[in-house]
């Protein structure tokens, strides 16, 4: 069984063995991600170039995707490193405060006495210490705690319910974009992003860099929630961002949140991405707990394009292990999952392009006559992302020269990436050559039926418009 669920996985110091990295591929990696909150341009670089000469040398795509930063809202640093908060306590946040001690802290972000007002609650790192405003005096937020405990250096803060008006690209998310440009990112993720403004902004920014990626748009504050519909217009993907959303919405109405998110990305060709303390327990742990395996396999059965490593793979004891982890529960998962097309799927949906229409037939012709595979001779690979919206358990490969598209699709749910270098340009001799390469793969073999799209002119992006369907080993019939 192949696996249809794509797994990302966070690259640091835990895995910054070349050994180790080839290990994770070996485990089943689609997409490392690239956290621009850590390290330096050229580490980036060096990173993501190891990435590809590892890929290349296992004759595979892996795709790259740059994670920004975005702004910091975090207190500053401590005299001593940490202090301890008490229940009743009073505590000053004070964006004049050079180091801070048990009374008061700094703040990285000096606006945060212009976005808050007594009433406003105030929750610090991940929501383990909560603060209530009592009053603002200039740079000075006066708080009461009302949760208290250990608070060290440069914890981040969120305000509960949203609200902070920092804004989602920073003078250093700026020069980041122009290194993913640099490093041929394959997809760029930003976060907290508030509305399809901040999203349309990174995406002109990128392009004046030079960058093609694809844009990820970061689900994470409550704002993002109410403007989901103009964000996702406005990317190629999300990412259910579960921790600081958790922490804006609170923790219980993220499971509900995430099942819409997933359900809208599909509804409109994006790309999903689930991700936050998916296997927390395994930075220390060789095996994840029974509530991590339900909450990826929940997630898998919702849809999601990929699911996503974090600090298991950056920092943790055991990253082979855990992308090993995610590769059996996600394989476990996709044998219980229903197949989401039905006779009447997207029958009402008008079909803008020949392509998309192309697409959908494809797919709906795959689950009526017992394909078994899916050849997509694709340019952009924008059929590929069409056909992986509905889940039919069929595999779709994407044959194509281009390097772009190969490392493109490794986040597109059930679809597999294919170098087919061709020189031919007539359409039944390209057909011939991607049976012969599935055939090869041991992806089919004679008797199965396999369905065949391609697009002419030849080369011409975005121009399928024919669907063939053969069954393997005929043509050495005749």
């Amino acid at each position: 069984m192949i696996r249809r669920t794509k797994i990302v996985a966070t690259l640091g110091p835990a895995c910054a063995d070349p050994k180790i990295l080839d290990r994770m591929m070996e485990a089943g990696l689609d997409v490392v991600r690239l956290n621009f909150s850590h390290g330096s341009a050229q580490d980036h670089i060096d990173r993501a170039e190891l990435v590809r000469a590892l890929a290349r040398t296992r004759g595979r795509a892996v795709g790259v995707l740059v994670d920004l930063q975005g702004p910091k809202i975090r207190i500053g640093k401590f005299k001593d490193g940490r202090i301890t908060l008490a229940k009743g306590d009073i505590f000053i946040l004070d964006a004049a405060c050079p180091l801070g001690d048990q009374t008061r802290v700094g703040l990285d972000y000096k606006e945060l006495p212009n976005d808050v007002k007594r009433g406003v609650t105030l929750l610090l790192d991940d929501g383990r210490i909560e603060l209530w405003v009592e009053e603002v005096r200039g740079t000075e937020i006066v708080c009461k705690v009302v949760q208290g405990g250990v608070l060290s250096n440069n914890k981040g803060i969120n305000r509960k319910g949203g609200g902070l008006s920092a804004a989602a690209l920073t003078e250093k998310d700026v020069e980041d974009i122009k290194t993913a440009a640099a490093l041929n990112a394959d997809y760029l993720a930003v976060s907290f992003p508030r509305s399809g403004a901040d999203m349309r902004q990174a995406r002109e920014l990128l392009r004046a860099a030079g960058g093609k990626s694809q844009l990820v748009a970061k689900i994470e504050r409550t704002e993002a929630i109410e403007h989901l519909e103009e964000i996702l217009e406005a990317s190629d993907a999300i990412m259910v961002a579960r921790g600081d959303l958790g922490v804006e919405v609170g923790d219980a109405a993220v499971p509900a949140l995430q099942k819409r998110m997933i359900r809208m990305a599909l509804e409109r060709n994006k790309v999903v991405i689930t991700a936050t303390q998916m296997m927390e327990s395994m930075i220390s742990s060789p095996i994840p707990t029974r509530a991590e395996v339900s909450d990826v396999a929940n997630a898998v059965l919702d849809g999601t394009d990929a699911v996503m490593l974090s600090a298991e793979t950056a920092a943790g004891q055991f990253p082979v292990e855990a992308v090993q982890a995610m590769d059996r529960v996600c394989l476990e998962a996709e044998k219980e999952a229903e197949s989401v097309f039905s006779g009447a799927a997207r029958l009402d949906h008008s079909f803008l392009r020949p392509d998309e229409a192309i697409a959908m037939s494809a797919v709906f012709t795959s689950v009526h006559l017992n394909i078994k595979a899916i050849a997509a001779l694709t340019e952009s690979g924008n059929t590929c992302l069409w056909m992986s919206r509905l889940s039919t358990g069929v595999p779709v490969y994407a044959l194509t020269p281009e390097v772009q598209t190969r490392r493109k699709v490794t986040l597109f749910r059930g679809v597999y990436p294919i170098n087919l270098q061709t020189a031919s340009k007539e359409r039944d001799a390209l057909l011939a050559e991607a049976e012969e390469e599935l055939r090869r793969r041991g992806a089919v073999r004679d008797g199965d039926l396999i369905l065949l799209t391609i697009g002419e002119p030849i080369g011409q992006p975005g121009g399928t418009n024919t669907m063939k369907i053969v069954r393997v080993g005929d043509s050495k019939k005749t």
